[in-house]
């Protein structure tokens, strides 16, 4: 069944969103006043969504497959490449053939530059590593100027050249540590880096629609439905990428086994807390028994059975792939309210399933292109779960969603400015804040303790608008920022963010100058600002796009 056609046709961007079985079941056209996830400008937030993680994800699978010799790291690259000149016809249809292949020479050489990295590592090539690196460098500067030149200056620059840094990092520290055989802490740098690709697709797509405000109906990327669109687009396609991963991982028995299965845990707690943020803490704890005992242990099975030649525990485990299937389906058809329908919910999943042992199928048989290939369209599959699951919510609680309708008659239309980043810098051990350049002197300083970066919380807070509250009776901490209420718990290592708790990786404590301190982790994780490093000053650099 086909999805209903937007009145107003959108650029080829948008074509490389999937359409899936139950997305044509996720709402009909909506009223003037009523929110909805089908939108222009939400359609190509989806698609670079997509587009820009999928990057991530097989730049660094690209690498370390090529520092390992293993069988398929030339198809890893190929599909790497593939990616690349995938994106060219749809930036083409924005900013015309030109456009479309300066983009192509700017982004495909930079794939070429983090091969030559593990090409120089393995070569015991210092000279070689180097060059690579100041070539990557390169890219961040000459990228960024493409996109504030391309976007008018809707994306500044010196924002474009932020984000693109702090990318190009996530991709070589969790290269890093993956080659030192911290592979835990590759993996947690991993998550990072894979949610990061959310936000810079948001300040993009912004950016775009802010610049061709008619070529997208005046519809906007970030509102509060295309949030929860992406957001269920971050969840879905990471589980599909650490599940298509850690099947073959298994069955060779690799060294990294066990820290993408502790990964692939960490994506079932965020998403179950998102389940628990719509439908309460009964829905989410009947998500996680469904969604792990006959998904994600099964998948497990399936590959013990695979390796050992065992066609009976091989079928028993591919039953319950079935079982969770029906149940999950019907899970969803009854929180949506059926507004998500469970048959649609259950022909998509199976979809899903079918894609993810194929991929594994595959790689099994030694055929991997093919294998990336399957991985790719299951990649691009699970960007239809926003696009269905995000729709029935909001079509269910639709009042949530809704931005206030004014009555004021527009002015008189005026050339849009640039996206507004708001950008903090901060140094370990210093008193001095700088937001967007205004400097501030606290009275006390961010500070390394163990493994974590603590920064003061107020001033961050106060310092972006946000209001701050102290109830001393239970030591509560509270943050008003925009529409959101954040609560910390002096001594407790979880938050609550608008009533859902959230575990913040460690205490929340008072310093020796009084002030309530939190890990920097809740920032970039949590908050969705973006962390760039100087290892050579110790400085922080947070940045984000705001309303």
């Amino acid at each position: 069944m086909k999805m209903k056609k937007l009145l107003v046709p959108v650029l080829s961007l948008s074509m490389l969103v999937p359409v899936i079985p139950m997305a044509a079941y996720a709402e009909t056209a909506p009223m003037a006043s009523m929110a909805t996830v089908n939108t222009p400008a939400a359609d190509l937030r989806a698609a670079l969504d997509n587009l820009l993680s999928e990057h991530f994800v097989l730049a660094v699978t690209a690498m370390t497959k090529a520092y390992d010799g293993s069988p398929d790291a030339a198809a890893a690259y190929k599909a790497l490449d593939q990616n690349a000149l995938d994106m060219q016809p749809a930036i083409a249809s924005l900013y015309g053939e030109a456009g479309g292949m300066e983009f192509e020479r700017i982004f495909r050489a930079h794939n070429k530059y983090t091969d030559d990295v593990v090409k120089g590592l393995k070569a015991n090539d210092p000279s070689a590593v180097k060059k690579a690196q100041d070539q990557i460098q390169g890219f961040v500067v000459e990228f960024a100027k493409f996109l504030a030149t391309a976007t008018g200056g809707k994306l500044p620059e010196q924002a474009a050249a932020d984000v693109i840094r702090s990318h190009e990092k996530h991709v070589q520290d969790t290269f890093d540590s993956y080659v030192k055989g911290d592979l835990t802490g590759a993996y947690d740098t991993f998550r990072v880096g894979f949610n990061e690709m959310f936000a810079i697709s948001k300040a993009l797509a912004t950016a775009i629609t802010t610049q061709m405000p008619e070529k997208f109906a005046n519809s906007k990327a970030d509102t509060p439905a295309a949030d929860l669109r992406s957001a269920l687009n971050s969840l879905a396609s990471e589980h599909f990428a650490l599940s298509a991963l850690e099947m073959p991982k298994q069955y060779e028995g690799s060294k990294d086994y066990n820290a993408l299965i502790r990964a692939e845990a960490g994506n079932t707690v965020d998403f179950k807390a998102a389940v628990t943020s719509i439908y309460g803490i009964d829905g989410g704890n009947a998500f996680e028994k469904i969604w792990v005992g006959d998904h994600i242990h099964a998948q497990s099975d399936i590959v013990i059975a695979t390796k050992n030649g065992d066609a009976a525990a091989l079928a028993a485990a591919k039953q319950r792939i079935s079982k969770f299937v029906t149940e999950f389906g019907a899970f969803l058809g009854t929180a949506t309210g059926e507004n998500l329908p469970t048959k649609g919910a259950q022909d998509a999943l199976r979809a899903h399933e079918d894609q993810v042992q194929q991929t594994f199928d595959q790689y099994v048989a030694q055929n991997y292109d093919a294998s990336y290939a399957t991985f790719r369209e299951g990649y691009k599959f699970m960007f239809g779960v926003g696009q269905a699951l995000g729709g029935a919510i909001v079509t269910q609680n639709n009042a949530k969603f809704q931005i206030p309708m004014t009555t004021t008659p527009a002015p008189a239309p005026t050339p849009a400015g640039p996206v507004n980043m708001t950008k903090v810098w901060m140094k370990l051990n210093s008193n001095e804040l700088k937001i967007n350049d205004k400097a501030i002197m606290m009275d006390t300083a961010p500070f390394m303790s163990g493994d974590n970066t603590y920064i003061p919380l107020r001033y961050l807070s106060e310092g972006i608008g946000a209001e701050v509250m102290w109830n001393d009776a239970t030591k509560e901490v509270g943050v008003k920022a925009g529409s959101s209420m954040l609560k910390f718990w002096i001594g407790k290592d979880f938050m609550e963010v608008n009533g859902v708790r959230q575990n913040i990786g460690a205490q929340v404590y008072i310093n020796k100058d009084g002030r309530t301190v939190v890990p920097l982790r809740f920032i970039t994780e949590l908050l969705g600002w973006t962390v760039t490093w100087n290892e050579g000053d110790n400085s922080i650099t947070l940045t984000q796009a705001m309303k």
